[in-house]
């Protein structure tokens, strides 16, 4: 595959990615549940979905696989685990357009990771880029209704640091399997909520939201996620994410009138434009490779993994 139609995969994978994660508001919305409930049920489905495949897929070998991804899947599962908790908890805590905005800084925090880790390179665009992004999300956190909301926007930004985090880490041990990551971090996620949930079981319409949520948006949308960063640089694959920032709040707008507030939407705006300015202003060669240290040039180059 070459690297003009390894990048184009890449950009469709993570945009397909994104279109799915923006689903995840109207689920939580839908359901009518607690967080820990949610999470359980969530990552129920997901871990029966993606367990399944990988079963089928890797039958005799599957201990060896898991087994396999050493420590760096460890951490992977550990990051994984910390978002897809912090993520539910920011959705049920605050609103998705809050979420949402938070989440529009990921490209900048994604480049600056890797820029400490792999050395890919950043520019004074960037810097001044990620500046005006933050002073956007500092005005939406000023707009905080209660500390409800405040919490929720911290949960949301450990959740962005979080998936920022796992964008460099495909990318700097691309060799992780994705599929078993996931399926690890659905367990994981179910055996930590159990205790905490609802002990009745839901009503089919929770449930369907649940089994919505974990298969599309924690299982499907995930993967493409991880996928497509592995064959584009880690802040373009942050920059390409950021279409489900417009999509998620217009969906809970859409179906459940929740409408975001003035400072919210101004404070988007600037993260946005903030975004939208860095991207028009950046030459293709720039963002279609990853510049990195001599150091990992000669025996960490990323492959591409096959679909």
């Amino acid at each position: 595959m070459d690297r003009l139609h390894s990048r184009t995969v890449g950009i469709f994978l993570v945009a397909l990615s994104a279109v799915l994660w923006s689903t995840a508001g109207l689920f939580v919305r839908m359901s009518h549940l607690d967080t820990w409930t949610i999470v359980a049920w969530r990552s129920f489905f997901s871990f029966v979905t993606l367990g399944g495949f990988a079963v089928v897929h890797y039958r005799g070998e599957l201990g060896r696989v898991i087994l396999r991804q050493g420590w760096p899947g460890a951490c992977a599962v550990a990051v994984s685990v910390v978002s897809a908790i912090c993520y539910v908890m920011a959705l049920r805590m605050t609103t998705v357009a809050n979420v949402m905005i938070i989440y529009a800084a990921l490209p900048f925090i994604t480049t600056g990771i890797a820029f400490i880790w792999l050395r890919e390179r950043v520019t004074m665009r960037f810097l001044v880029a990620g500046g005006i992004a933050i002073a956007g999300i500092a005005i939406m956190g000023r707009a905080a209704a209660g500390p409800r909301d405040l919490l929720g926007i911290g949960a949301a930004v450990i959740m962005t640091i979080g998936f920022a985090t796992q964008l460099v880490q495909v990318k700097r041990y691309p060799s992780l399997d994705m599929t078993i990551i996931i399926t690890l971090m659905s367990g994981i996620c179910m055996l930590v909520a159990v205790p905490f949930m609802r002990p009745d079981i839901p009503s089919f319409q929770s449930l369907l939201a649940c089994a919505l949520f974990g298969i599309l948006t924690m299982g499907v949308a995930y993967m493409l996620l991880l996928k497509g960063g592995q064959l584009i640089s880690s802040g373009e694959a942050g920059f390409v994410s950021m279409l489900d920032v417009p999509l998620g709040p217009l969906w809970v707008w859409f179906f459940y009138g929740e409408r975001p507030t003035g400072a919210v939407m101004g404070g988007g705006a600037i993260v946005l434009g903030a975004v939208a300015w860095y991207l028009l202003t950046s030459r293709a060669p720039d963002t279609a490779r990853t510049v990195t240290s001599p150091t990992w040039a000669a025996s960490d180059s990323p492959t591409v993994p096959h679909q």
